[in-house]
């Protein structure tokens, strides 16, 4: 192996071992939230940001076909959903959809909106063979069809501030 492969290596390895050790200062947090039965102190956007960073970084090492960025941000990534997962489980205010069984907050037509909207780019990318649109389109497809099973799951109830007029 060359003088430049060696070095490379050795790069990748110290770029993967800081950044896992970076990630996994979440523990403390994740660890506090299970034992104290509640989140205190724990920000949640910090895991949101990283986790969003994450996704992104490990698509474009897809893209690339880089295995240092594939591996460490995938670990990452599940690192932070974890954490996600942990923070909204022991958070006092749960998502209300699923805590109420009502859809009354969401939007509809903005769920039809950004589905079409992130569709229609996909496609284009698609259409293109441009990844650098496809992709980050994808995570708008999918949430839109997780809001649109919640619509079905928990349909919006009629508005019953109203009186039926008798005729």
């Amino acid at each position: 192996m060359e003088a430049g492969g060696v070095a490379d290596s050795l790069l990748s390895g110290a770029c993967v071992l800081f950044t896992l050790g970076m990630f996994s200062t979440g523990l403390s947090d994740l660890r506090h939230m299970r034992i104290a039965r509640r989140v205190d102190n724990v920000q949640f956007l910090p895991f949101l940001t990283t986790d969003v960073n994450n996704l992104s970084w490990l698509s474009y090492g897809t893209l690339k076909g880089d295995w240092t960025l594939i591996v460490v941000n995938a670990v990452g990534a599940m690192l932070q959903s974890l954490y996600i997962l942990v923070y909204l489980h022991y958070c006092p205010r749960k998502a209300k959809v699923i805590q109420t069984k009502s859809t009354q907050r969401l939007s509809f037509s903005l769920t039809i909106a950004t589905l079409l909207a992130s569709a229609s780019w996909t496609l284009y990318g698609f259409r293109l063979r441009d990844p650098y649109i496809m992709v980050p389109n994808l995570p708008g497809i999918l949430t839109s069809f997780i809001r649109l099973w919640l619509f079905w799951k928990y349909p919006q109830a009629q508005d019953r501030n109203y009186q039926l007029l008798q005729t």
